[in-house]
């Protein structure tokens, strides 16, 4: 675990602490993403929302092409809910800033 994600999974521990989410697990799966069973992607959090809904968070300080591409071809294979996650600067007020890839998604944060 990196120190951005670091950071993110302590937010993820203050929002279950809080009851605001069941849990969340790092790094808990590989999906696999291509019909060749070769492509894969593993997301950076399971993260498990009150309502049962399992989304996943990819977590980047910056994203280049191939993590978006992979995170949209999950969004469009499996049934969860996918969201990029990045730190928004101080001058932005902080905190975390999301795109989500799932139409229909429930907000977030919860």
């Amino acid at each position: 675990m990196n120190g951005l994600e670091k950071c993110y999974a302590d937010y993820l521990e203050l929002l279950a602490r809080a009851e605001e989410i069941v849990g969340a697990e790092f790094e808990p799966e590989k999906l696999r993403i291509g019909l060749d069973h070769l492509t894969t992607y593993t997301p950076d959090f399971r993260v498990v929302r009150n309502d049962g809904t399992i989304e996943f968070h990819e977590v980047k300080g910056n994203w280049e092409d191939d993590a978006r591409v992979k995170i949209k071809v999950a969004a469009r294979v499996h049934p969860y809910v996918f969201r990029a996650v990045t730190r928004r600067t101080k001058a932005a007020g902080g905190g975390w800033q999301y795109e989500c890839f799932t139409p229909n998604a429930p907000v977030w944060p919860p």
